[in-house]
């Protein structure tokens, strides 16, 4: 379940907003139940909402044309990252996100 946390991130690469909704949903079924959800839920969710700012950043600065450039780096950043944690948590660690801002 823990590993479902960071993996359902990647419904938002499908979904508008689905990389919120997707860990939010697996963190506020199982974080009462299981220690281990809790805190990779909260992980993901504020690493997605860091990514959910720095994408907002970027599309503003397409206008500038750097965010051309930067769009698809923060998007190849969070799909890597995703998928590190994804790793780490099925193997029973911890993982923390690099660039992250604590929210929860």
């Amino acid at each position: 379940m823990a590993m479902l946390c960071h993996l359902a991130a990647l419904a938002g690469f499908i979904v508008p907003f689905g990389s919120i909704i997707g860990p939010l949903i697996v963190w506020l079924v199982k974080k009462d139940e299981m220690e281990v959800v809790d805190r990779h839920g909260r992980a993901s969710l504020n690493f997605q909402l860091t990514m959910l700012i720095a994408f907002i950043v970027c599309f503003l600065l397409i206008f500038v044309a750097i965010g051309v450039v930067l769009l698809p780096l923060v998007a190849i950043f969070s799909f890597v990252m995703v998928i590190i944690a994804s790793i780490k948590a099925y193997e029973g660690k911890e993982f923390k996100y690099p660039l992250c801002i604590k929210f929860l």
